[in-house]
């Protein structure tokens, strides 16, 4: 019954030759596409990240090896004569070839592929610092984007301490989406998720089972949802009369409150842990949030914007054109990415700075063939070198970017250009240098980039020429800050470029909801974006 194994030698990072040995022999008596060595997965030093990466790949192998093939073979039987590209947890895509290789680098893409859109959008508008919120039915998940890059991690744990090392856009997750449910623990306080409601049965208003609240029944309530116009087609319309027994039963009788404040409450707690992740990734990392924008999507996220700008003091929120499938555009631009690494583990003093010239100049080598083997079009090719370096002595690493290129087959650097580069990069993070202590090279990381033509979001930009006027549908009651206001609701898509909407306003569209708070406006800029500032 075995369907997949790992080999996994103590030391192959530093000699793979009994690694491989054995990968073939197990291969000879068992030939197997799911029979893999770590030194092809990871060929880095810590023995347990390595074999916790490999178990975990070539458990994934035959799922998703099973999976993809069943995909192409459809598609080619549908006429589908495009490239099939799978999204890989660093923000880049790879074949589908690659992919049944090293599926544990498609680990937290979903996700990843939404921060990559951000990104894009948010630098076409003219904010290149944006910390981007995707908010769908489960979770909440939020990134830091600085100067147009993604932070990015090295590696990432899952459940029962397993890691995943391999590169990823760094993605800080919690459990606070539209399903999550709300609920009051022992001690008598109001908690959100993290369990979820999801979509079936998802929230009480769906009337699909559920009994319990969740932050998606509180806005309802709160009326910053249209119960008649529900978004995405699945339900014909919310019963908000259960969402209110719900929150009344679960939150408002056990804390004393009415089902108006009880909703509040809900969705005051659910801001309130959304900001917490935006300070997480933020503050406690360095960052002045006054200097980002929050880009909210998903389906739900464009509901809290205004909170959070006010929670975390944010500059602004910029609303995409189309919330709900930023993700899906995510796919659309992201470039083709191999990522390598290559464990040196030497001083800095004495280092062959030739055959690491030599091994930059064949990891490139490598890469780049694998992109031309994808057949995929591409406008450039660009290479990325970094190392992980530590003064002798110390057990982490800082990330060390070469600013190289490979000219005649060499990348030029020298012993000076990598001390330069390390003590900047050390500065950078502690504020000083050690003095008189040598440095070490742990490894050398690779990443060979393959730029996909991008998708023109001039595209988007709105041809409606009416007055703001034009585009109100109706007006109902939302509850705001203890009370009921008069607010007025806009087709969002009907919205002309320079379009200006002070709040209290809710603009509806398919895929998402946006509600605009008291004391902020919404301006529509040239690419269809809402930008959401204070109203000064």
């Amino acid at each position: 019954g075995c369907e997949a194994v790992g080999i996994v030698f103590i030391n192959s990072y530093a000699n793979n030759a009994n690694e491989l040995a054995a990968l073939e022999a197990v291969r000879a008596v068992w030939p197997n596409d799911c029979v893999n060595a770590s030194s092809l997965i990871l060929p880095e030093i810590r023995e347990f990240e390595r074999a916790s990466t490999t178990a975990l790949n070539v458990c994934l192998q035959p799922v998703v090896g099973k999976y993809l093939g069943l995909l192409d073979k459809r598609l080619g039987q549908e006429g589908f004569d495009g490239e099939l590209l799978i999204v890989q947890s660093n923000g880049g895509v790879m074949s589908a070839e690659t992919a049944r290789t090293l599926p544990v680098r498609t680990a937290l893409s979903g996700p990843a592929a939404g921060v990559i859109a951000g990104a894009y959008i948010a630098a076409a508008a003219g904010f290149p610092n944006v910390i981007t919120c995707d908010m769908g039915g489960t979770s909440f998940d939020v990134a830091l984007v600085s100067e147009g890059r993604g932070a990015q991690a090295l590696q990432s744990s899952i459940d029962f301490g397993l890691v995943i090392r391999t590169p990823m856009i760094e993605i800080t997750t919690i459990g606070a989406g539209g399903g999550s449910i709300a609920w009051v623990d022992r001690g008598g306080f109001l908690q959100i998720g993290p369990e979820s409601a999801g979509s079936d049965p998802g929230p009480v208003c769906y009337g699909l089972g559920n009994d319990r609240p969740t932050v998606t029944d509180a806005n309802l309530v709160m009326g910053r949802i249209n119960g008649d116009k529900p978004i995405g087609g699945k339900i014909e319309r919310l019963d908000t009369e259960a969402a209110k027994a719900a929150i009344e039963h679960h939150v408002g009788k056990p804390l004393n409150l009415g089902i108006m404040e009880a909703a509040e409450a809900i969705v005051r707690v659910a801001n309130s842990r959304m900001a917490g992740a935006i300070r997480l990734v933020s503050i406690e990392r360095g960052h002045d949030p006054k200097n980002f924008a929050a880009m909210p999507f998903g389906g739900a996220g464009a509901l809290h914007s205004g909170a959070l700008i006010r929670e975390v003091g944010l500059d602004s929120a910029i609303v995409p054109r189309f919330p709900g499938v930023t993700s899906a555009m995510g796919c659309v631009i992201a470039d083709m990415r191999h990522d390598f690494v290559h464990t040196i583990n030497r001083p800095l003093d004495g280092l062959d700075i030739a055959a690491l010239d030599g091994e930059m100049t064949a990891t490139a080598d490598k890469g780049l063939a694998l992109l031309r083997q994808s057949g995929v079009n591409l406008d450039r090719l660009d290479m990325e070198f970094e190392l992980d370096m530590s003064y002798i002595g110390q057990t982490h690493t800082v990330p060390v970017p070469l600013q190289v290129t490979i000219e005649n087959n060499s990348a030029g650097i020298t012993a000076d250009i990598i001390r330069d580069a390390f003590e900047t990069s050390y500065r950078r993070t502690y504020g000083r240098l050690l003095d008189n202590i040598g440095v070490r090279i742990l490894s050398l990381r690779t990443a060979v980039i393959g730029r996909r033509p991008k998708f023109d979001l001039a595209a988007l930009r709105p041809t409606n020429t009416g007055s703001v006027d034009d585009t109100v549908t109706s007006e109902r009651q939302v509850w705001v800050d203890g009370g009921w206001q008069t607010t007025r609701i806009h087709d969002r898509l009907a919205l002309p470029v320079g379009a200006r909407i002070p709040g209290p306003a809710i603009l509806e569209q398919a895929d998402t909801t946006i509600f605009i708070d008291p004391g902020l406006v919404g301006v529509v800029d040239n690419f269809g974006n809402v930008i959401v500032r204070r109203n000064s």
